[in-house]
């Protein structure tokens, strides 16, 4: 009798393979991430569900909220200044709802790979790539530190205090929240600051606008603005990068690997992202309608082209809405200044240590994460250095900050999508197909949008000459 046949050897799974492979040593960075998950695990388990929304909100209301930072709300309120209530009020719940969008995708594929998104371009497309996209992000947060140093110090002229406080405060508040050697106490005391970013809410209550027009223009986007088209091209371009912008994605990408979001988390990470985004939105149409306050009065040149030693637009309103409106401005430019200049100094940290391959976690000890923490604190004070700079152009740094991200955003957003469709990497987490055709259009439109002011400020040029 013939013996059996040897039956076929089972190719083991790679949990299985996983298993006999020897293990590296659980790293403090591990073990307080897995503290974190420990509690986000006794949550769902006890059915606590208001306890995991807090556990896990974050990523996404820090980086809606940060992008509310001090060159967006002047350009808000610049716009209100020129044009008043009308097609701007409407037109920032679109930007938001476009960053929606955009975020969203980040937090998934950084929920799903547990990988940032500096390091994912340079992973999938390789070292040029991915440098290139580091370049383009660092070169936009150095130019928009800057200018939200420039809101902290417009903030604080108010309070009859000069650029030097501005710069010691940023750079002090950098290191501080940078000292725990945790990525959740970073995140609450930022989340904690964030909050007064309602402040412009408030100050546009006080005015005491007319709900009526609010509610007009809300419905029509009307009275259209008028004026020259070049301003009007460079509002829009300004509305858009004041709403999304490269540092958001790097940003809430990487926080949420930092955070140890999973795909179990990915419903709250979705809450997180909209919350962010209605409170950002109604925030930054407060900043829009208090400046609408000077619509009559002067209009913009009446506020931010006062001096930037000088108050700005909280002196403006001052003369017209008071003292409590003209306070709660200046304190909520502070705010925004400060908020953004963490998040934003976090994402170039996290693009650095990405690309580079080495320690980019705030869970990581600075003497661990040196390039992290020291591309943390150095965005911070190169920027704080140009604000002391006797005749440095503070107005126009500030003025074209959201400008210059709404330019070099399309290249970050293609990235992001090809990253969010790529299956081996998403598997069944991937973009769906509405998801593709909504982000697809708003590549499509802010690529316009900078497109046809660049253009257009061109022509003007070679006008001129």
């Amino acid at each position: 009798m013939t013996p059996p046949a040897a039956l076929p050897l089972e190719e083991p799974t790679v949990a299985e393979r996983a298993i006999t492979l020897p293990r590296p040593a659980l790293t403090p960075e591990d073990a307080a991430r897995s503290r974190d998950r420990f509690r986000v695990h006794n949550a769902r388990k006890h059915n606590r569900r208001w306890y995991l929304i807090w556990l896990l909100v974050g990523p996404g209301i820090l980086a809606m909220l940060g992008e509310n930072d001090g060159p967006s709300m002047i350009s808000y309120a610049t716009t209100g200044a020129t044009y008043g209530l009308g097609f701007f009020l409407p037109f920032i719940l679109v930007t938001f709802a476009m960053a929606i969008v955009c975020q969203e995708m980040a937090m998934r594929v950084g929920a799903v790979t547990h990988r940032g998104f500096g390091q994912l371009v340079l992973e999938r497309f390789g070292r040029m790539w991915g440098w290139f996209a580091a370049g383009d992000l660092i070169v936009t947060n150095l130019v928009t530190l800057v200018a939200e140093f420039v809101a902290i110090r417009v903030g604080l002229s108010f309070f009859h205090l000069g650029a030097g406080v501005a710069a010691l405060l940023g750079v002090v508040l950098v290191v501080f929240t940078l000292s725990g050697g945790r990525y959740w106490r970073w995140e609450r005391i930022v989340l904690g600051m964030a909050i007064f970013n309602g402040l412009f809410l408030l100050a546009a209550i006080l005015t005491k606008p007319h709900w009526g027009s609010v509610g007009h223009s809300l419905l029509t986007a009307s009275p259209f603005p008028g004026g020259s088209f070049n301003t009007l091209l460079l509002l829009v371009a300004s509305t858009i990068g004041a709403t999304v912008t490269p540092w958001m994605i790097f940003f809430q990408q990487s926080a949420s690997a930092d955070k140890g979001l999973t795909p179990s988390d990915l419903r709250h990470g979705r809450y997180d992202t909209v919350a962010g985004g209605i409170l950002a939105a109604l925030f930054g149409c407060g900043a829009l309608i208090a400046g609408a306050a000077l619509f009559g009065h002067g209009g913009a040149g009446f506020a931010p082209t006062r001096g930037l030693a000088g108050a700005g637009f909280p002196g403006a309103l001052k003369l017209v809405s008071g003292n409590a409106v003209a306070t709660l401005f200046a304190l909520g430019l502070i705010e925004a200044g400060a908020v953004a200049i963490l998040t934003i100094s976090a994402s170039t940290g996290y693009a650095v240590g990405e690309c580079l391959g080495v320690a980019h976690s705030f869970n990581n000890s600075a003497g661990k994460a040196r390039l992290f923490y020291g591309a943390n604190i150095g965005a911070a004070a190169i920027a704080a250095a140009i604000i002391l700079i006797p005749g440095a152009p503070l107005l126009s740094i500030a003025l074209n900050a959201n400008v210059l991200a709404t330019v070099l955003l399309p290249v970050a957003l293609v990235f992001l999508i090809m990253l969010a469709n790529d299956r081996e990497l998403m598997g069944k987490w991937a973009n769906r197909t509405a998801t593709n055709t909504a982000a697809l259009a708003i590549v499509a439109f802010i690529s316009i949008c900078g497109a046809a002011y660049g253009i257009d400020s061109f022509l003007q040029t070679v006008h001129i000459i």
